[in-house]
């Protein structure tokens, strides 16, 4: 059990980065929203480019079976929130594996 316990305490520490990592990602998307000329440049840039390396992979596999959203002219995309979710999801049950 101890093995168990070990392995899901790394987990958690690993999704735990996973999520800030995920929240990087909002802000930056975020900070493009409301101005569309930024760019990143610099160190900036290179940060950005490793959080969107990191997290585009699952944002788009669930933005293929969960579509956006239309609403008249607007489209809401919910797959963000629910990597975000999953991810929650996951720390909450290593978590729970690790003080076992």
């Amino acid at each position: 059990m101890l093995i168990v316990s070990a392995i899901a305490g790394v987990l958690y520490f690993l999704l735990l980065a996973y999520f800030f990592v995920m929240w990087a990602r909002f802000i930056v998307d975020l900070a493009q929203n409301f101005s569309r000329t930024w760019r990143p440049r610099g160190f900036g840039l290179v940060l950005a480019e490793i959080v969107y390396t990191l997290t585009d992979p699952p944002i788009r596999a669930v933005r293929k079976v969960v579509p956006p959203f239309r609403v008249g002219p607007a489209a809401l995309d919910f797959s963000w929130s629910i990597v975000m979710l999953v991810v929650i999801v996951l720390m909450y049950i290593a978590l729970a594996l690790s003080s076992v």
